[in-house]
């Protein structure tokens, strides 16, 4: 689970050098004034999404565990899941909350590798739902340029590129699961047992949809507070867009995916004819919605680790 490779102080040094890249090619005042102009209502609904999304997500952890035969309370769950958010969002890589809380179930559990991989399947299916996701509005918003505009764009290379990148990625999961035995071995068959198996891949599958629309709910609420949308079309673009957003951030290279994003939303934003503004912006209060709202994560930093309920 780990990703090794990049030390923090790296990715610390990355994600200021991303930011400080966008800050100068971008109008600071202009993002500025898209920040301030957003709705505080809508921002603190943005907020309540995000615990939501705690829930959901801690319930589909539970439930993981549940498949592999290992205890875990949904009061437990919430508690380590908000942990894991928190230092998600302020530790470099985006990843070492995922590998504490299965550090700490674990050895709450005594099941070292099915608490490792209950939190690894948990995150791959969010992932795979994402994906999927992401693929279909990058698609339908490069069709949407094409009706538009009668050319091919720029979206629309980004579709060709976006289905060949996920065809490699099914063929080098393809490739892993011939593998052999041993560990990869185990892991298969967790994997069948909690995600591919039915009903479970319902169950996954279900539960990740609901969190992915929370993720594009805090960008919807944001936006709506923003005046950013007033039809299904514009709604449509900016989740297009944002779900790009949030498969940027899943780039291991900095902290919390701050710099990504916002690069990503330089990038993309123009090829929709929208300002980039507008979206550094958008993904700038992402950024900190998701950050304040993970905030209570910091009250179980030194929590003794206890079974509740």
């Amino acid at each position: 689970m780990s990703r090794a490779g990049v030390p923090p102080w790296l990715r610390w040094a990355l994600t200021l050098l991303l930011l400080l890249t966008t800050a100068i090619y971008l109008d600071i005042s202009a993002v500025w004034q898209e920040l301030v102009g957003f709705s505080l209502p809508m921002l603190l609904a943005a907020m309540m999404v995000s615990v939501l999304q705690v829930l959901v997500s801690a319930w589909r952890w539970r439930y993981t565990a549940g498949r592999l035969v290992i205890t875990l309370p949904f009061v437990v769950a919430v508690r380590e899941y908000y942990l894991a958010t928190f230092l998600n969002q302020v530790l470099p890589g985006g990843v070492l909350g995922d590998v504490n809380r299965a550090w700490r179930h674990s050895l709450d559990s005594g099941a070292r590798l099915g608490a490792v991989h209950a939190v690894m399947i948990e995150r791959l299916s969010g992932q795979l739902v994402m994906i999927a996701v992401a693929l279909g509005l990058g698609i339908w918003l490069a069709l949407h340029q094409v009706r538009v505009a009668g050319v091919v764009s720029d979206l629309g290379g980004f579709a060709i590129l976006s289905v060949a990148v996920v065809m490699g990625l099914l063929g080098l999961a393809a490739r892993f699961w011939a593998r052999g035995s041993g560990y990869i071995h185990a892991l298969r068959r967790d994997i069948r047992k909690a995600l591919l198996s039915w009903p479970a891949l319902l169950v996954q599958m279900s539960s990740s949809v609901v969190v992915v629309a929370t993720y594009l709910g805090v960008f919807a609420l944001l936006a709506l507070g923003g005046g950013y949308w007033a039809g299904v079309v514009e709604l449509m673009t900016l989740m297009a867009l944002c779900s790009l957003l949030l498969l940027a951030m899943a780039v291991p290279v900095t902290v919390a995916g701050w710099g990504v994003r916002e690069g990503a939303a330089a990038l993309l934003w123009p090829l929709a004819g929208l300002p980039p503004e507008q979206g550094v912006a958008l993904s700038v209060g992402y950024g900190l919605a998701v950050l304040i709202s993970s905030l209570p994560g910091v009250l179980f930093i030194v929590s003794g680790r206890r079974h509740d309920g």
